[in-house]
């Protein structure tokens, strides 16, 4: 990053001062199409759109297909803004449960035909906040039931370069058709140098493309957009994800064992990523739980923020690359035993 940084300001003077293209960089968006190639996902520039963030791209999405009232499914559990976006738009929010190889296949069926969601926001790849990983016949079965109901599914995918082995992508096996799907480079490069992207059919593209100048006037910072670009053609982020990949493990292991020693079970150990999604074996509320850290500044998340249904009063997700500190030991030990 800081090379790319540094070459930035040795040459092109205009990013540093211009605005970008309202479709974002074409020289990180041909980048982009490569990687979307790695995952089997054919697309054109023109199916291709830089925003300033991956909330930003799912922010769009909604503006652009739902109207105040509309349906829309989420995972339970699921990312807590997902939520939050939702609300803001006025959708009326149903949740479907999680399971290890994605969501209940079954349920999900039934949601759709009774409740006819015009929406399905979800992580195919390391799935936040439980770690788990879509299999391939579970997105067969989704995407079926997706066209006989005719839901457009969002595919969330900013962790999908955390996985050491690539997994099925409802948006390569759908061929981008009512699969959109997002990513950003906030989890894997910096979150300071925000840039997400969308890639789906080329005339939702153009829609959104002018919605985002409606809104922000554009799309991501150029400087961001070329510091990443550097970055990508550079080579230098395969090895830095290699590295990456190899500390989130130590650190996923250390963790698992010292939460187990504390009475914390793993739901299942991920693949990859941050995020490790635990039960409480000694009964304790999650909430009350964080709440008693909180009163010693440590910033635990219980279960039920992620879940619509209320149900993971029971759970907590810890980012297993927030725990090295001592401290949030002694205090996690306190809290457990707190009254």
């Amino acid at each position: 990053m800081r090379r790319a940084a540094r070459a930035l300001a040795r040459t092109d003077a205009s990013v540093l001062t211009n605005y970008g293209s309202t479709s974002g960089s074409l020289a990180l968006r041909r980048l982009l199409l490569t990687r979307l190639a790695e995952d089997a996902i054919e697309a054109s520039a023109d199916q291709v759109m830089l925003t300033g963030s991956g909330t930003q791209a799912t922010d769009l999405i909604c503006r652009f297909l739902l109207r105040p009232g509309d349906t829309v499914l989420v995972d339970d559990p699921c990312y807590f803004n997902f939520r939050a976006l939702l609300r803001a738009h006025q959708a009326r929010i149903v949740s479907v449960p999680y399971t290890p190889s994605g969501p209940d296949v079954a349920r999900f069926e039934q949601i759709l035909a009774g409740e006819r969601p015009r929406l399905y926001i979800t992580n195919s790849a390391l799935h936040n906040p439980t770690g788990a990983t879509l299999s391939l016949q579970t997105a067969h079965r989704l995407l079926t039931a997706s066209a006989a109901h005719d839901l457009t599914i969002v595919e969330d995918d900013i962790f999908g370069d955390f996985e050491p082995e690539r997994s099925p992508r409802l948006a390569a096996l759908d061929g981008l058709n009512r699969v959109i799907r997002i990513g950003s480079f906030s989890k894997t490069l910096s979150a300071s140098v925000r840039c997400g992207y969308i890639a789906g059919r080329a005339d939702w593209i153009e829609h959104l493309v002018d919605l985002q100048v409606a809104t922000s006037f554009g799309g991501p910072s150029p400087v961001a957009t070329d510091i990443i670009a550097r970055v990508l053609a550079g080579g230098s982020y395969r090895k830095h994800m290699d590295e990456l990949r190899q500390r989130l493990t130590r650190a996923r292991r250390e963790v698992a064992r010292k939460l187990q020693a504390l009475g914390i079970e793993p739901w299942l150990m991920p693949s990859g990523g941050f995020f490790l999604w635990c039960r409480l074996t000694g009964g304790q509320d999650a909430t009350s739980v964080a709440r008693a850290a909180l009163e010693e500044d440590i910033v635990l998340a219980p279960g039920n923020v992620f879940s619509v249904s209320q149900t993971a009063s029971r759970f907590m997700r810890f980012n297993v690359a927030q725990m090295s500190d001592p401290r949030m030991w002694d205090v996690m030990r306190r809290a457990l035993k707190a009254k």
